[in-house]
């Protein structure tokens, strides 16, 4: 393969290089200039890649080359999220300028009328969450006979989310002279054995190396106790240098709750989870991104497929129980080459799930501490009762917390760097 240094070295169209200039791209990412030149010549991809590493542009750029307006949709993109889907439509008509290309966005949470107008229209490129978009199928209001290219966006977690049986209705729909590409961050088993099944002499790209997190974030793990959390966050708040804050929890409640307490401190806060509608929650994204609000606290709905620029921390108000799910949340901060910082609150509880993130990375994260908020305290003192609210620890075998001896927990609570 050819030095790829510029996005001119991809032989693109003036167009698109025009449009990729006014998005304010200029250098090719390394997924973008393993799969682009494969794409382009119609070959299958397989591409191996984090959030924040330009993947939408790594099969987008090479999909828009490929079709012409007024063939109908021959661009499919199915996504495990309403909020990647809109991601992916949005970069879809910013790539897309200087042709007569449309792209629609078909999700669930939203009235059916103008996806139908949409779909009936021609539309040739497509965004669509795979649960409402075989709503459409089955109703007739789609038709796939003209997809040229299928994408599969974050498949791992279309898989776990039990999106396979829609998918493979998609793709008994789809013309098998199709092109495919399939984009995943981590490659377990299901998702290998659906690449193998929809592609065909593919091309296998890795940006990075699975389940590590992107370059330029800046990780700290605070031990903290549970109900001094809302208190650490609020003092590193004060740092006026956090202006553009996310904030995971686990639950939706929690999410609420923390939006409210917030509020109440005087922080301009939003929340994002599944149990608001899809109207709330784009005008929430749309407050966050804008810099109406400084904080917005969310569930891991907005864990992929948010892409906000200028996000300056994430914060793991609660510790994520599947380590993957860590490498997908401080992905939000430090994208597309700028710097960001992850802050991970660390109760006696989560003893076990840190154990099992370190051990995923294979690396140790870096310790801080506030004395008023500090689990371990100057004299490691232990709150038992947290202790006897910890859960198994993965990572730990079948120790939980508070089976630990004490040079265990000391391994754990350890400061040093």
């Amino acid at each position: 393969m050819h030095k790829v240094d510029t996005f001119k070295d991809l032989h693109l169209t003036d167009a698109r290089l025009a449009a990729i200039e006014a998005i304010g791209w200029s250098v090719p990412t390394p997924i973008q200039q393993k799969a682009i030149p494969a794409a382009m010549d119609g070959r299958d991809v397989v591409g191996i890649a984090q959030t924040g590493t330009g993947k939408t542009g790594a099969f987008m750029i090479p999909a828009i080359e490929r079709i012409r307006a007024g063939g109908g949709l021959q661009v499919l993109v199915l996504c495990p999220t309403r909020e990647l889907a809109a991601q992916v439509a949005e970069d879809a008509e910013e790539l897309a300028q200087g042709t007569r290309l449309r792209v629609a966005c078909v999700v669930g949470g939203v009235g059916y009328g103008p996806q139908i107008t949409a779909l009936s229209s021609g539309f040739e490129i497509l965004a669509a969450t795979p649960g409402r978009f075989n709503d459409h199928l089955e109703r007739g209001n789609v038709d796939l006979s003209n997809v040229r290219v299928l994408v599969l966006d974050e498949a791992d977690r279309m898989l776990d989310m039990g999106f396979r049986p829609q998918i493979e209705d998609v793709l008994r729909r789809t013309p098998k002279g199709r092109q495919s590409m399939l984009f995943s961050a981590t490659m377990p088993n299901g998702v290998h054995a659906l690449a193998l099944q929809i592609t065909k002499d593919a091309l296998w790209v890795e940006a990075t190396p699975e389940g590590t997190t992107a370059e330029g974030i800046e990780e700290r793990v605070y031990t903290v106790k549970p109900e001094k959390k809302s208190g650490l966050l609020l003092a590193l708040l004060e740092d006026p240098s956090w202006d553009q804050v996310l904030v995971f929890t686990r639950t939706k409640a929690e999410a609420d709750g923390l939006q409210g307490w917030l509020e109440k401190a005087g922080i301009a806060t939003d929340a994002m989870h599944s149990d608001r509608n899809m109207v709330h929650r784009a005008r929430a994204l749309d407050r966050f991104a804008s810099g109406q609000v400084r904080v917005l606290v969310a569930t891991d709905v907005a864990q992929r497929g948010l892409d906000v620029e200028g996000i300056s921390h994430v914060v793991n108000y609660d510790v994520p129980v599947d380590p993957e799910d860590y490498v997908h949340r401080i992905g939000r901060t430090g994208r597309a080459g700028a710097v960001g910082t992850a802050v991970t609150f660390v109760t006696g509880a989560d003893l076990g799930y840190l154990r099992s993130i370190e051990h995923r990375l294979g690396r140790r994260l870096p310790r801080r501490s506030v004395a008023e908020f500090d689990y371990a305290g100057s004299s490691r003192e232990r709150d038992e009762d947290d202790y006897s609210r910890s859960r198994s620890g993965r990572g730990m075998g079948s120790k939980s917390a508070e089976d630990l001896s004490d040079e265990e927990i000391e391994s754990l609570l350890d400061f040093s760097s």
